[in-house]
């Protein structure tokens, strides 16, 4: 960053992903332990994540802690920081040039701003949808049961905020947390991201926490980044899509209003058979592409639905 940029803090959260954590680190070039905080959270890591960024990077902060989840070990590393903007990202993430200047100046801009996103693409240089509109329950439905069988139906496109130029700067409903930057002051306010969501859903949960306290978020795609998704979870599909089931059944279940609380009971089950049906259609999707890159991409694979 340059020299009149103002302090920003990077949170890495990491689980089982070593050298992704230590590429990680890498992208974000000499400026990182200088003009940048840069915390690893690491989740209880078996691969040596701890000592190895510990002795590769020792400019760098890393805390260990027992697995508790994506929301408290990012909450944890923020905490551990003092910027004003703090960067909260996946270990599978790269940050190109100019990616981290990019989202303070975007937040300076905009005083109402409580979140900015970054413009994030695979490694293949494909966009990612991850910077979307929320979704109405038809669309949601629509999304979930269509998404991995005919990802350009209607539904997904509209989520997905695809029939938006992906160069112009907008204002957005919510962002994924595979990499985000948060206002402090915006992100205290709320209380930081909701702990009892282990993995999944945290992003979308805060987002709307944030626009409900008055703050906006924005997507800024001059910063830019690279996602190669599913580091850590693409070991443990079927552990993953249980996470995320339970995160969806959270999400829905705090929200149901009116004689929607009556569809309580049934929750589970819809969501328990949304994560069977998922992981079939992702076992079949691996099984017929070349490459693994083409399989984790698949219709919706930014390991955020």
């Amino acid at each position: 960053m340059s020299e009149t940029s103002p302090a920003v803090a990077v949170v890495l959260v990491s689980h089982d992903t070593c050298d992704q954590v230590l590429g990680a680190v890498a992208s974000l070039g000499p400026a990182a332990g200088s003009d940048v905080e840069v915390v690893v959270v690491d989740t209880g890591s078996r691969d040596g994540t701890v000592a190895t960024v510990g002795r590769v990077h020792p400019e760098v902060r890393v805390l260990s802690l027992v697995n508790t989840g994506f929301a408290r070990a990012a909450n944890a590393g923020t905490r551990l920081t003092r910027a004003s903007v703090v960067v909260v990202a996946n270990a599978d993430v790269r940050f190109e040039t100019g990616a981290l200047s990019a989202l303070v100046r975007a937040l300076d801009a905009d005083t109402g701003l409580g979140a900015v996103g970054p413009q994030v693409r695979y490694p293949d240089g494909t966009l990612q949808a991850s910077a979307r509109r929320r979704p109405d329950i038809t669309t949601a439905v629509l999304h979930a049961l269509l998404g991995h069988v005919w990802s350009a139906n209607p539904w997904t496109r509209r989520y997905h905020a695809r029939d938006l130029d992906p160069e112009v700067p907008r204002e957005v409903d919510w962002l994924s947390g595979c990499v985000m930057a948060l206002r402090r002051t915006a992100v205290e306010e709320v209380g930081g991201f909701d702990p009892g969501y282990f993995l999944y859903v945290e992003d979308v949960d805060l987002a709307e926490r944030l626009r409900a306290a008055g703050w906006r978020l924005g997507y800024a795609p001059r910063a830019r980044v690279r996602h190669l998704v599913g580091a850590s979870t693409s070991r443990a599909r079927w552990r993953a899509l249980g996470h995320h089931a339970r995160s969806l059944d959270r999400y829905l279940a705090t929200r149901l209003t009116g004689a929607g609380r009556l569809l309580r009971p049934l929750l589970p089950v819809a969501v328990g058979a949304w994560a069977v049906v998922t992981g079939v259609v992702q076992g079949l999707s691996r099984g017929r592409s070349t490459t693994g890159e083409r399989a984790e991409r698949g219709a919706d694979r930014d390991d955020r639905t």
